[in-house]
């Protein structure tokens, strides 16, 4: 089963994420968690690349780094973990890319966004996704109080919020996306998260 947690920065997902684990864990399931981009030698460092860098990355670029991270990942970690039966937790996977480089950077078109994001994957889907949301400038407070913000998180207010209102299209078009209000404290989404899972995961 694949579960991805997806929302902007600072929305909570690690947090949630971690959470998860280690019920699921504690009730018998394999469980692998990976980022995004990340999760292989050659995905941390495209991940270095886009997040660090000093350079200026063009839109497009930017969208091929991050989806040939997420190729690498896909298939030398996700497929075959699945293939074993594993629970596979992603924090962020294709919707982030949709959300920020097709609506947030505006550089590249949605639908083409969308094509290669199949590519990258070869048409794999979750199972279930979390969209954990969060008004922009919540998250913004969130973020400044815990860490530097990397070369993303710095892209400005009117990026995030274009970016907040691709998640919420996403939404609204597929069925898997669940949208949950994580203004809340942790304990109450996690309780929400669970409930959602149970309805897919035997046994739960």
């Amino acid at each position: 089963m694949l579960i991805t947690f997806e929302g902007i920065d600072g929305s909570g997902k690690s947090t949630q994420i971690e959470k998860v684990k280690n019920y699921l864990t504690e009730k018998g399931y394999d469980v692998h968690v990976f980022r995004e981009p990340g999760g292989t030698p050659l995905s941390e460092q495209i991940r270095d690349i886009l997040l660090n860098s000093k350079e200026h990355i063009h839109p497009l670029a930017e969208s091929l780094l991050f989806s040939a991270a997420r190729a690498q990942l896909v298939a030398t970690r996700i497929r075959p973990l699945l293939d074993e039966g594993a629970i596979v937790i992603l924090d962020r996977f294709y919707d982030s890319t949709t959300a920020y480089q097709g609506y947030g950077r505006g550089a590249v078109p949605v639908s083409e966004i969308e094509q290669l994001n199949a590519l990258a994957t070869q048409n794999l889907e979750p199972d279930i996704t979390i969209y954990l949301k969060l008004d922009p400038e919540k998250a913004y407070q969130r973020r400044k109080d815990i860490r530097e913000e990397d070369r993303m998180e710095r892209a400005g207010a009117d990026f995030f919020k274009r970016v907040s209102a691709g998640f919420d299209d996403l939404a609204e078009r597929e069925n898997r996306i669940v949208a949950l209000d994580s203004s809340r404290s942790p304990d109450e989404t996690f309780r929400e998260i669970i409930g959602h899972l149970e309805q897919r995961i035997p046994r739960l």
